[in-house]
């Protein structure tokens, strides 16, 4: 593989750029909108998870020239009719997931069926035009919440097959299994593919 690809990721977060960074190894030069000295805010006005990264991706791409990746994750409930899904950063308050949290168990209380799951639509974007890669974790809903690692909903959400949240499990643990891993290991066999 080229080493010398280098790959914007559409975020300002220098958190998220390394952990890609650290999933993708050695095959990428991971860059974020910071790296470019782009400051504004993209505005995420799409329907659907696949909409809203290829609106982040896409825009990288205009903007650099650079291959970009864009991405759109959320919760997505079965008893709630698929809510959150891509309002999940905002559900109840902006990107306040104690509030978002809340809200959720709320609707959820009294209700049997507690199925849900995590998904990241990644949608990488270059002169070729849009590619999607998707992953999901399955699992439940707890009445409360539990662990105080991680972020957004991880402190309710116990992945099928484990008995801790993902806000209990180290970061390594979670990251084996994670939605955004998965998505990131089918970008991975992409890039191998195609060089």
């Amino acid at each position: 593989m080229n080493t010398e690809m280098e790959l914007l990721v559409a975020t300002h977060n220098e958190h998220k750029k390394e952990e890609i960074q650290q999933i993708l190894g050695s095959d990428c030069i991971v860059k974020s909108l910071t790296d470019y000295n782009i400051h504004e805010e993209i505005v995420e006005d799409g329907d659907s998870f696949n909409a809203n990264a290829l609106i982040k991706a896409k825009y990288c791409f205009e903007k650099t020239g650079v291959p970009s990746l864009g991405d759109d994750s959320g919760l997505v409930v079965e008893s709630l009719d698929g809510r959150p899904g891509i309002f999940s950063a905002r559900y109840a308050g902006d990107h306040d997931f104690a509030k978002n949290i809340e809200k959720v168990l709320q609707e959820m209380t009294g209700v049997e069926n507690r199925k849900a799951y995590f998904i990241t639509v990644l949608c990488y974007y270059d002169e070729n035009g849009a590619q999607y890669f998707e992953g999901r974790v399955h699992g439940n809903l707890l009445t409360e919440n539990k662990g105080f690692k991680g972020f957004g909903y991880d402190p309710v959400f116990v992945p099928e097959g484990y008995t801790k949240t993902f806000a209990e499990m180290n970061p390594e643990d979670k990251n084996k299994i994670s939605h955004r891993k998965q998505a990131l290991d089918r970008f991975m066999d992409f890039l191998k593919v195609t060089d």
